[in-house]
């Protein structure tokens, strides 16, 4: 009795140390993905199942039911900045996303739950927003349900889902410009005042040029030799139409850039001489 007794533990402790050293692949992948936004990053946790030779839409995933936009665990999408959704403005945070896929279009819908895995747990009052999102019919077969971050720009950008042939995006947007505008008045109050990156934000983006040229000035005043500010300064004059002034700053900046043996500012005002003279 003794000895069964002890060859009952032995395999207890050979069942344990086996399932704890035990692993297997996922079914359905779990992927994240981060995509840098606006001034921080959106980021999206989900399952990725496969199609395995399965009818999709209409078959495994039902048509004008609540899908969990996956498998497995429930879908967690986060916002660092206040984002826009349709209009719908978004507060950072965490979200969960799930969606009803019709015939040719799909309710994406962001809501406060974080736990929806089916149907039964999902909760309408819970919704932040829905969009109806038209779906695409694809060239080829998606074998892996995917999520990507598509179209990235300063302040938009589209999350884009494709499974099977379908696929279907979510435009995502921010007001960068305003958040920017906001910064930059702020820095400018400080002993270290970033006349540069102000004017360059400002040129690059098409807000108030007189602004942008104004920076600029006051960035050469405090770095009248520095061969980048030369040259966008006369990036921004020929942007404004100002052409005369502007080749004058491009023959400024490759005087400057010869002087300082700087081959590579010679060229770019070189070709910038040639585009404003076109």
């Amino acid at each position: 009795m003794k000895n069964l007794f002890i060859t009952s533990i032995a395999i207890c402790i050979v069942l344990f140390a086996e399932a704890q050293t035990f692993k297997a692949p996922q079914t359905s992948t779990t992927q994240t993905i981060k995509q840098n936004f606006a001034l921080s990053s959106i980021e999206i946790t989900y399952s990725r199942p496969g199609i395995k030779g399965r009818k999709i839409f209409g078959g495994l995933v039902p048509f004008e039911t609540i899908w969990r936009t996956g498998a497995n665990d429930a879908n967690v999408l986060s916002f660092g900045d206040t984002v826009f959704i349709n209009g719908t403005k978004i507060s950072p945070g965490k979200y969960g996303l799930v969606s009803i896929p019709h015939e040719k279009s799909w309710t994406l819908i962001i809501t406060k739950q974080l736990n929806v895995t089916d149907s039964a747990s999902y909760k309408k009052d819970q919704d932040v927003i829905r969009v109806e999102a038209k779906t695409k019919e694809l060239g080829e077969s998606i074998e892996t349900f995917t999520m990507q971050f598509a179209n990235i720009r300063n302040g938009s950008c589209d999350l884009q889902l494709m499974w099977d042939k379908t696929a279907a995006s979510l435009p995502i947007t921010t007001n960068i410009d305003e958040v920017m505008k906001a910064q930059i008045n702020e820095l400018l109050k400080k002993d270290n005042r970033p006349y540069y990156n102000s004017a360059m934000y400002y040129m690059n983006n098409n807000l108030d040029l007189n602004q942008a040229l104004a920076w600029f000035d006051k960035a050469l005043q405090i770095e009248p030799e520095l061969l980048r500010n030369h040259y966008q300064r006369a990036r921004l004059l020929s942007k404004m139409g100002r052409k005369e002034e502007a080749k004058a700053a491009a023959k400024k900046g490759i005087e400057l850039a010869k002087a300082q043996k700087n081959d590579d500012f010679v060229k770019l005002n070189e070709t910038l001489l040639k585009e404003i003279n076109k």
